[in-house]
C-alpha cells in the first residue's frame, strides 16, 4: 500500500468515527436533553441559552456531513471552536475527563483530531473532494 493510499484511508477512518461521533453528541442534545434542556444548560455555564440550540445543530449537520464526506476541510474548521468552547468549560475540572463534571483531556483531543481532519482533507469515498481522474497520455 502506498502512502497516498494509505494517507486516504486513514482521512476515511478519523472522517468516519468524527462524523459518528457528532451525530451522536447533537442527538444527545437533541433527543435526550432536549434542545431547551440543553439551552438551559448552557445557561447554567454563563452562556447564551441559543447557543445551545446553534451547537446542537452544527454538530449534527458538520456529523453528516463528515460521514459523507463533504467540505470536509471545511466542517472541520467550523467544528473546531465549538471543541475549543467546550475545552475552555472543562479546563477547571483538571485533566482527567473521569473528574468530577469531566476534565479537558476529552474536548482538547477532539479538537486536535479536527485539526487533523482539516489538513488530511476528506479520504477516500468521499462525496466531495475527489481527485479528478488523470488525463491518459495519447
Amino acid at each position: 500500500m502506498n502512502s497516498n493510499r494509505s494517507a486516504d484511508l486513514a482521512a476515511l477512518i478519523l472522517r468516519l468515527a468524527l462524523g459518528v461521533l457528532y451525530l451522536a453528541h447533537s442527538l444527545q442534545k437533541i433527543f435526550v436533553f432536549t434542545l431547551p434542556g440543553t439551552a438551559q444548560f448552557f445557561v447554567s455555564l454563563g452562556l447564551p441559552g441559543w447557543l445551545g440550540y446553534v451547537t446542537a445543530f452544527v454538530e449534527l449537520i458538520g456529523g453528516i456531513a463528515l460521514l459523507l464526506g463533504v467540505q470536509v476541510r471545511w466542517v472541520a474548521l467550523v467544528l473546531l471552536p465549538f471543541m475549543l468552547g467546550a475545552t475552555s468549560q472543562h479546563l477547571q475540572n483538571g485533566w482527567g475527563f473521569a473528574s468530577p463534571h469531566g476534565g479537558w483531556e476529552y474536548p482538547a483531543f477532539w479538537a486536535v483530531t479536527l485539526v487533523v481532519q482539516s489538513l488530511l482533507g476528506a479520504g477516500a469515498l468521499a462525496l466531495s473532494g475527489a481527485k479528478a481522474p488523470r488525463a491518459v497520455a495519447a
